[in-house]
């Protein structure tokens, strides 16, 4: 590759399977084409008027302090890591400005799961330049989606990540929710925030080493928002009571029951929401590996449990729902199959990943149209597990290795594929723009294992590499 190249040059074009009738188009302008382009840096936010949410975050490289005289070198955000909860109502404007202080090689923000417009992705070299120390960048979009989210870098990812640019984002439902369940949930009397991050070998919920205490009394129904933002899946499991798994991904579950003895998987970049009851003899212990929080009455506590044997089954947890769109009736269908293939990638010579067959760069640009309803096969054919993540959309999950999905619609954004998984997921092309298709283990997207989703007459004039330089991952 030369120093400085548009992801619009890398691979090939991948039109996908049209439907004998009702496709929109044999995907985006190839060379020679008379169709005028449209550029993704005016795919912006149509709202206007003074935002509803405005928020500062200042980046800087340091040291956090995950515990009590505890401080690991990484990257603070206003001072801190985990940065800010940014919070907001649904339908609420939202305008975050982010100043680099001094974070070297520059740095963005991406806004995981929250389905913005493509001009406010926030990743370096496809929808917006790295924002250097000393430069600061506006994000404005509309919170459009209730829900548990969160923002972290899309500049050298893998690693700015892993030191700490990131922070969550709660989006308040415009109407109380329904109620969960009738016997165990119902609407939350309180709402705490777990987030789970690695540092330097050590887990932490929101930013702290060991078990964290929430004030609650017998009978509250405590809504905890898990956020996994490392690279592997974080299980988490409750102790001393049920508990209601009320969302995935920032999508409520349609009629959820309660789940005792089982984990929840949560993938990279995937987020869980559970609601417990504080039993009245005493606390309830939401566990992960290594790490714990208590909700109870001052004081209380609850013993610990390993981690149960099975896990809670998305495909058939919860009652099936009407859906908005057919994904019986798709306009294109792709495949997205992963494997390992010897070759080189960014010239080192090795058994890399590979995207239907092919090696970075030679990867697919799955093209649709605005208004398609995409359907794709996502296949593991590697020898490790792989949480994939498309950017600016959520999938519903249609099947899991031929076995169709009966549960509540299980919409997600950070897909768990584990060795020899075969998915069928189905969205609709609603939100034009390039969007990165990569794996949430960001080193294995720094290793080639990211492909992009282009609405067909759309380009980008932000370039990968040269003197910005911009690196995505």
């Amino acid at each position: 590759m030369p120093d400085t190249y548009s992801v619009m040059d890398m691979g090939f074009h991948e039109p996908g399977i049209a439907a004998a009738a009702g496709a929109h188009g044999s995907g985006h302008p190839l060379p020679g084409s008379d169709a005028a382009p449209v550029s993704v840096k005016d795919l912006t936010e149509r709202a206007t008027g003074p935002a509803d949410v405005s928020v500062r975050l200042v980046a800087a490289a340091g040291r956090v302090t995950i515990g009590t005289g505890i401080t690991v070198p990484g990257i603070t955000l206003n001072g801190s890591s985990p940065g800010p909860v940014i919070r907001a109502t649904q339908d609420d404007v939202v305008e975050v400005t982010l100043v680099n202080e001094s974070v070297p090689g520059g740095t963005t923000l991406h806004w995981h799961g929250l389905d913005v417009p493509n001009a406010e992705d926030g990743v370096a070299g496809v929808t917006q330049d790295a924002v250097h120390a000393g430069e600061s960048h506006t994000y404005r979009f509309v919170a459009r989606q209730a829900g548990t989210y969160w923002y972290h870098s899309h500049q050298v990812s893998h690693e700015q990540v892993r030191k700490g640019l990131l922070g969550a984002i709660v989006v308040a439902p415009k109407a109380a929710p329904a109620a969960a369940s009738a016997t165990v949930a119902g609407a939350a009397t309180s709402d705490v925030l777990a987030l789970s991050h690695t540092y330097s070998g050590r887990r932490t919920i929101n930013g702290r080493v060991g078990e964290q205490h929430v004030d609650a009394r017998p009978g509250d129904r405590v809504r905890v928002r898990v956020v996994n933002t490392d690279a592997g899946v974080a299980p988490v499991w409750v102790s001393g009571t049920a508990y209601v798994l009320a969302a995935v991904d920032g999508t409520d579950v349609n009629a959820p029951t309660p789940v005792s003895g089982r984990a929840v998987v949560v993938p990279a970049g995937g987020r869980a929401d559970l609601v417990v009851e504080v039993p009245a003899s005493g606390g309830a212990r939401v566990q992960m590996s290594g790490v714990s929080m208590v909700l109870g009455p001052p004081g209380s506590t609850a013993p610990a449990a390993s981690r149960p044997k099975k896990d809670v089954d998305l495909l058939t947890y919860g009652s099936p729902a009407a859906l908005s769109f057919d994904p019986g009736k798709p306009d294109r269908t792709f495949a997205y199959s992963i494997g390992r293939k010897p070759g080189f990638v960014k010239g080192r010579p090795g058994v890399h990943w590979s995207i239907n067959g092919k090696l970075w760069p030679n990867i697919p640009m799955f093209t649709v149209a605005e208004g398609d309803v995409v359907r794709m096969e996502i296949l593991n054919r590697s020898n490790e597990t792989h949480p994939m993540h498309l950017h600016g959309h959520h999938v519903l999950v249609l099947s899991r290795d031929g076995k169709a999905a009966t549960g509540s619609p299980w919409w997600t954004d950070s897909l768990e594929v584990p060795v020899g998984a075969r998915f069928e997921v189905a969205f609709v092309a609603d939100n034009p723009g390039i969007w990165m298709d990569h794996c949430h283990n960001l080193p294995h997207a720094r290793e080639g294992l990211v492909a992009h989703l282009a609405y067909e007459g759309l380009t980008t004039p932000y370039r990968v590499g040269g003197t910005t330089p911009n690196e995505p991952e």
